[in-house]
């Protein structure tokens, strides 16, 4: 595959990825009646909404800034472990499996993301010498 076909799909799938998540991290952040009461379903308590939308927000920034590979990687698991205990704790309230089902669109973003992320760490910039 091409550095322009990694570097497009790679920007597809992290574009829809933060646009996945960037939206609810707001929410969260500003404690919104929504995400509040989102909050209040699952049985947590609202004083953690501000701070899981700073958490998410966080991620959705550094997964955009060019670098820092490391932090990218705990950004990825930290989405995972967001979205796994979402899932989770929808299914411990009573939420079906249809509704908690929109989340594995998040693991297919985030996989995609991560995956092409990789490819572009593997692709070697081209060093022409001259003789």
């Amino acid at each position: 595959m091409s550095t322009k076909k990694i570097n497009i799909t790679y920007w597809v799938f992290t574009g829809l990825l933060l646009a996945f998540m960037g939206p609810g991290a707001i929410l969260d952040l500003l404690s919104t009646s929504e995400a509040l009461a989102v909050f209040k379903h699952l049985g947590y308590p609202a004083y953690l909404s501000p701070f899981m939308g700073a958490v998410k927000l966080l991620g959705v920034i550094a997964i955009l800034i060019p670098g820092y590979p490391r932090v990218k990687e705990w950004v990825y698991a930290g989405f995972v472990f967001d979205l796994t205990g979402a899932i989770f704790s929808g299914l411990a309230v009573g939420d079906s499996l249809l509704q908690v089902s929109p989340i594995l669109i998040g693991y297919i973003l985030i996989a995609g993301s991560y995956i092409y992320h990789h490819k572009r760490l593997n692709i070697r910039p081209v060093r022409l010498s001259v003789v």
